[in-house]
């Protein structure tokens, strides 16, 4: 079985975000840049299909040279190879397009993405990959056992759980349920060691116009002070939960 896994290059949830160019541009200044946490719990998954069922995975991102310490992560947590699509991802189709050629060259028969990247939360690039490759989709996976050529999974739905079976060619949109917070991996030392001697392709995209463009971002507006109220002023408290929060 071959894995492929998607892998995002996302700011970390604990860096400041600014924005450039009238708000139109993320600023990447100072900020601290990690594997997507939907990828990383579609790469452990990947793990244990490597280590149970001696699949090869590897992984792939799009970007230019500033992602290649988050695929080298994705390497030393025990990637097999990595492979970097020499260009800049502008919007969801261009990423998907870019991602689409690698699974054909590759001739991958699991591609696992996240569902969404936390950054622009598209939720758009697993099912346009599914679409470009002619292969089966499952979003919200959280759940994936392969038995042979057959594959059982259970996905999110509203209210509720739904499981399906399904064959290869695949493309899931994977998220937390996969695999639990407490299985993800650390890399350690030999890991770190390893990963330098692994293969790492860079290769150049295939032509594609982008279809989608970021006009503007907006910060969400600064919290408000905090109004305290004396434990034995509840007509104070009523009447600021119902006139101002208007919450009752």
């Amino acid at each position: 079985m071959k894995i492929l896994v998607c892998i995002s290059h996302v700011p970390d949830t604990t860096s400041k975000i600014n924005f450039t160019d009238d708000d139109s541009k993320f600023d990447t200044n100072g900020v601290q840049f990690v594997i997507n946490p939907n990828d990383e719990f579609g790469l452990t998954r990947a793990m244990w299909f490597k280590e149970k069922q001696a699949a090869s995975v590897d992984v792939v991102s799009v970007g230019g040279a500033e992602v290649e310490p988050t695929l080298r992560k994705a390497l030393a947590i025990g990637a097999d190879a990595a492979i970097r699509v020499n260009t800049v991802a502008t919007d969801g189709f261009t990423v998907a397009k870019q991602l689409a050629k690698v699974v054909e060259d590759g001739a991958y028969d699991l591609v696992i993405a996240g569902r969404e990247s936390i950054d622009y939360n598209g939720g758009m690039v697993p099912g346009m990959i599914a679409a470009l490759t002619n292969a089966n989709f499952i979003n919200n996976c959280i759940s994936l056992e392969v038995d042979g050529s057959n594959v059982k999974a259970v996905r999110e739905i509203d209210g509720g759980k739904e499981t399906v079976n399904t064959a290869f060619p695949l493309v899931i949109g994977g998220q937390k349920g996969i695999v639990e917070e407490s299985d993800l991996r650390i890399p350690n030392m030999r890991g770190i060691m390893m990963a330098r001697k692994k293969p790492f392709t860079v290769v150049d995209p295939v032509d594609s116009n982008a279809e989608t463009a970021s006009i503007s971002f907006e910060k969400p507006e600064a919290k408000g002070a905090v109004t305290l109220v004396s434990p034995d002023n509840l007509e104070e408290l009523v009447n600021l939960l119902h006139n101002e929060a208007k919450v009752i």
